[in-house]
C-alpha cells in the first residue's frame, strides 16, 4: 500500500482517486474550495464532476494543499493547466523521494511549455515527473469501463513504480520513454476534437470527421516531431488513441463545445455555459502561436484558431482546407 495525495477534485482527479483507493492505496484527494472538500467527506459523492458516483469510504479530504501531499509517496497532479502554477506554487511539502504524476494535457501559452516543464519550472526540484495519458474519460474510469493508458518518464524506474501504482483488472498501464510525445498527444489531440465537432456542428458528415482525425494526426505528428518526440509515439494509445476517442465521444468536452461553435454559437457563450473545463481551447492558442514561430504548415489548427478567436465561418472554414493546393499524401 502506498500513500498518495491527488491535487485537483475535478472530474479526472476524482476518478483516479477513487482507483487508487479501490487498488487498496491511501489517497487524500485535495479540493480548491473547502465547502468541497466537505461536501465530499460528508456525501462520498462529487455532484459536480461525478454525479452519480459513490466514493470509497477509505479516501480523505483536505483543502489545504500541503496536507494532501504530505508524507506521501506519489503526488497525482490533476489541476487544470490555467491554474497549474498558482496551485503548485503553494506546493512545499513533498517527501524527497516523491514521484510527481502529472495528468494535466495541454500546453503553456507564452512559454511553450508540455504541463511536466511547467510541473518541473514551478516546483524548482528533481522529483521524477510521470506523464499519465491516454483514451480515458473520467465517468467510464470512474465506472469501472476497462481502459488503457500510458505512463511516460524518461527515468523506467519511475513509469514502472506508476504503472503498478494504477494497474488494475479495468485500468491497463503501459510504460514509456517518450514522454515529450505522450505529453503532445495529449495536449494537441483536443484541437482535432475541437475541429471534429465543429464539423458536425456544421452539418458535415462521417467523411469529414475521418479526414480531420487523420490529417488532425498528421498535425500532430509533424508537431511532436519538430519539439524532439517519436514518430511511433503518435500511433499509441497517447496518440491515436486518444485522438480517436476525443473526436468521436459525444462525452468529449473540446468536442462539445467544438460542435457548439459549428452551430452558429460564440467561443466566450460556450465557455460561460460551461462548468468544467475544455482545454483543448487554451492549447489551440499556445499551438497557434507556436507554429507561427516555428514556420510549420498546420492548417487545421490554424482554421480551429479562425473559428474559436476571429469568428470565421465554420463550413467556410472546411471549404478552404478543401480548396489548398493538390498535394501528395505524407505521414508528418
Amino acid at each position: 500500500m502506498s500513500q498518495v495525495g491527488v491535487i485537483g477534485a475535478g472530474s479526472w482527479g476524482t476518478a483516479l482517486a477513487k482507483l487508487l483507493c479501490e487498488n487498496g492505496h491511501e489517497v487524500t484527494l485535495w479540493c480548491r474550495r473547502v465547502e468541497l472538500a466537505e461536501q465530499l467527506a460528508a456525501r462520498r459523492c462529487n455532484d459536480e464532476y461525478l454525479p452519480g458516483i459513490q466514493l470509497p469510504a477509505s479516501m480523505s479530504f483536505t483543502s489545504e494543499v500541503n496536507e494532501a501531499a504530505a508524507r506521501a509517496e506519489f503526488v497525482l497532479i490533476a489541476a487544470p493547466s490555467h491554474s497549474l502554477r498558482t496551485v503548485l506554487a503553494a506546493l512545499h511539502a513533498l517527501e524527497k523521494n516523491c514521484i510527481l504524476i502529472s495528468s494535466v494535457k495541454g500546453i503553456e501559452p507564452g512559454t511553450d511549455l508540455r504541463m511536466s516543464e511547467v510541473i518541473a519550472d514551478t516546483l524548482k526540484s528533481e522529483h521524477p515527473i510521470v506523464a499519465l495519458s491516454g483514451p480515458s474519460l473520467a465517468m467510464e474510469v470512474a465506472q469501472q469501463t476497462p481502459t488503457a493508458v500510458v505512463a511516460a518518464c524518461q527515468e523506467v524506474s519511475a513509469a514502472q513504480r506508476v504503472q503498478a501504482l494504477f494497474m488494475n483488472g479495468y485500468f491497463r498501464v503501459y510504460t514509456h520513454r517518450d514522454i515529450a510525445g505522450v505529453e503532445l498527444g495529449g495536449a494537441l489531440k483536443n484541437i482535432i476534437a475541437l475541429a471534429a465537432g465543429m464539423s458536425d456542428g456544421a452539418g458535415f458528415g462521417d467523411n469529414t470527421i475521418a479526414a480531420l482525425i487523420n490529417r488532425g494526426l498528421v498535425e500532430m505528428t509533424r508537431l511532436g516531431v519538430r519539439l524532439g518526440a517519436e514518430v511511433i509515439t503518435f500511433a499509441g494509445l497517447s496518440g491515436m488513441g486518444d485522438l480517436v476517442l476525443t473526436c468521436m465521444s459525444k462525452k468529449s468536452r473540446n468536442r462539445t463545445v467544438g460542435e457548439q461553435i459549428g452551430r452558429g454559437k460564440k467561443l466566450e457563450e460556450v465557455l460561460a455555459g460551461m462548468h468544467m473545463v475544455a482545454e483543448g481551447v487554451r492549447t489551440t492558442q499556445a499551438v497557434f502561436a507556436m507554429t507561427q514561430k516555428l514556420g510549420l504548415d498546420m492548417p487545421i489548427t490554424s482554421e480551429v484558431y479562425r473559428m474559436l478567436f476571429e469568428h470565421k465561418n465554420p463550413k467556410q472554414a472546411v471549404n478552404d482546407l478543401m480548396a489548398r493546393e493538390a498535394k501528395m499524401e505524407k505521414f508528418g
